[in-house]
């Protein structure tokens, strides 16, 4: 028999016993209820696997093992986990590693952005204006030959209207006349990128001026030859009149020679392509606060160019020189991977700039449709791969008028697309070497090395998972923009100043 105080111990407070102090005043159950005086529940009332906590009398025995779990990082796991936890860390990270960077840069060098710095010559300006101003006047010339060559066309179907026998005579001499009409176009083209190239390289003194000017040359050189190989075909449709309906639709609208008109030159003059069409795809109406946008988004951009060239990439590339004069490797390829930091974003900046702010507010303007400028370059699986896809306009130029056409002659694939990677390097080599008085083949060379990247690159798209494409976006970017990018910026930077600068001014006072 238990003794009185341990029936007394039994009872709690309220003299009932625990079992009976788990129900209400009325002897209902409290069903996990919370009573007014008791304390709040930890984690709002949730045990550990998400189950609702009840009050009970055990309360050191609520299941936490009952099923089997992995974790989330393992690869046996069902849900992919999220890691917006650490790309917030990383960009903490870079935000605070720029920042020491900017803060080490100002105590060291002090504010070094300066306009009157710069060595600009009143010659560079006069010619660079006057260049630029009369470049695109060889695209309306090649309007002028192509007006010549519609009016030929003319003239031949109206014989062959009026006398079949005559016709096939005069055959040659129309033969002759398409030759005259193609020389035409070369020399209008070859002058038009040949006669820049001259100015800029022995009298346009700046870089950047120079540089200008080339680029404006090689575009309108490009669209001097799309709006020549394209309107040939059409004219060659013409006369054959059977394969018109070959032609794609888009031809329809302005059949040869209703295109050849100044206004349609005049759109694609201005258009943001460089594939000559007599139609384009035309959106309705300019968005003059998506116009707005574009511009504020370029103008921002170019100041940011701007500053961080002369704040940061200026001082380390001077700092770089003696180093490369004395062949010092570690010290090279130290400079080169800290060079790399800056040359990538300046590089991305003017990616954005160029592709997306310029090229759409110019495709606004015009009301131009097609606007797949670039797509997922950053994406990248392989080195072929961010070529198609980084630069559209250049991409479907040597698709059309270069890779095609040579495959469509009977060459292979990979012969294609070396020729047209020499295009491309020829290209690259002007635009880099001519605006710096040094031609020394380094953007040449890196253009053709793409191509064995290309075909080492490739099989890793193929590959089942995303290890190949992991792999293959890596070597991209390491290939690019770790080594190519500002192992060239170095070359031609050093080229400069051993022509007209510090290291020129050494070597003659060592003599």
């Amino acid at each position: 028999m238990e003794s009185k105080s341990d029936q007394n111990g039994a009872l709690n407070g309220n003299g009932m016993t625990p079992h009976e102090s788990d129900l209400h005043p009325s002897g209902e159950e409290d069903n996990g209820a919370a009573r007014q005086d008791a304390p709040p529940l930890p984690n709002g009332g949730q045990a550990p696997n998400g189950q609702p906590i009840e009050r009970t009398t055990y309360r050191h025995l609520a299941t936490v093992h009952s099923i089997p779990r992995t974790s989330c990082l393992s690869h046996d796991s069902t849900v992919s986990p999220s890691f917006l936890g650490f790309r917030n860390l990383m960009v903490i990270m870079l935000v605070v590693s720029n920042l020491r960077l900017m803060i080490e840069n100002y105590m060291k060098y002090g504010v070094l952005i300066c306009i009157r710095c710069h060595d600009y010559r009143r010659q560079d300006f006069l010619l660079g204006a006057l260049l630029y101003l009369l470049i695109p006047c060889h695209l309306f010339l090649a309007y002028l030959i192509e007006l010549m060559a519609a009016q030929e066309v003319h003239q031949h179907i109206g014989r062959q209207k009026k006398d079949e026998g005559s016709a096939k005579r005069k055959n040659r001499s129309s033969q002759w006349s398409w030759r005259f009409i193609g020389l035409a176009h070369a020399i209008n083209a070859t002058i038009c990128l040949g006669f820049t190239s001259i100015v800029v390289y022995s009298i346009i003194h700046h870089p950047m001026i120079g540089t200008l000017c080339e680029f404006h040359a090689v575009i309108v050189w490009l669209k001097i030859c799309s709006y020549a190989l394209t309107n040939r075909d059409l004219r060659r449709a013409c006369l054959d009149g059977g394969d018109l309906a070959a032609l794609p639709a888009v031809y329809s609208a302005d059949p040869y020679p209703h295109n050849i008109t100044l206004a349609n030159l005049s759109y694609f003059w201005w258009a943001p392509t460089l594939v000559y069409q007599p139609r384009y795809p035309r959106s309705p109406a300019i968005r003059w606060g998506f116009l707005a946008k574009r511009v504020a988004e370029m103008a921002g951009l170019c100041m940011f160019i701007w500053i961080a060239s002369s704040q940061y990439a200026s001082p380390l590339l001077r700092n770089s020189l003696d180093k490369v004069q004395a062949l010092a490797f570690t010290s090279i390829v130290e400079r080169v991977m800290k060079l790399s930091t800056i040359s990538l974003v300046v590089w991305l900046a003017g990616f954005f700039a160029l592709f997306h702010s310029y090229l759409n507010a110019l495709a606004e303007i015009m009301r131009f449709g097609d606007r797949e400028f670039y797509t997922e370059w950053w994406n990248s699986p392989s080195v072929g791969t961010y070529w198609r896809t980084w630069n559209k306009p250049v991409y479907y130029f040597m698709r059309r008028h270069v890779y095609s056409p040579l495959v469509g002659r009977g060459w292979s694939s990979r012969m294609a697309s070396a020729m047209v990677f020499l295009v491309s390097a020829i290209l690259h080599e002007m635009l880099v070497g001519l605006p710096t008085h040094n031609v020394i083949g380094v953007a040449f060379a890196g253009m053709m090395l793409q191509l064995p990247l290309s075909s080492l690159t490739a099989p890793l798209e193929t590959m089942r998972g995303v290890n190949g494409k992991v792999i293959g976006n890596v070597l991209f970017w390491v290939s690019f923009c770790l080594v190519g990018q500002p192992l060239a910026i170095l070359l031609y930077f050093f080229a400069w100043q051993a022509k007209y600068g510090s290291v020129s001014k050494s070597h003659r006072s060592t003599m």
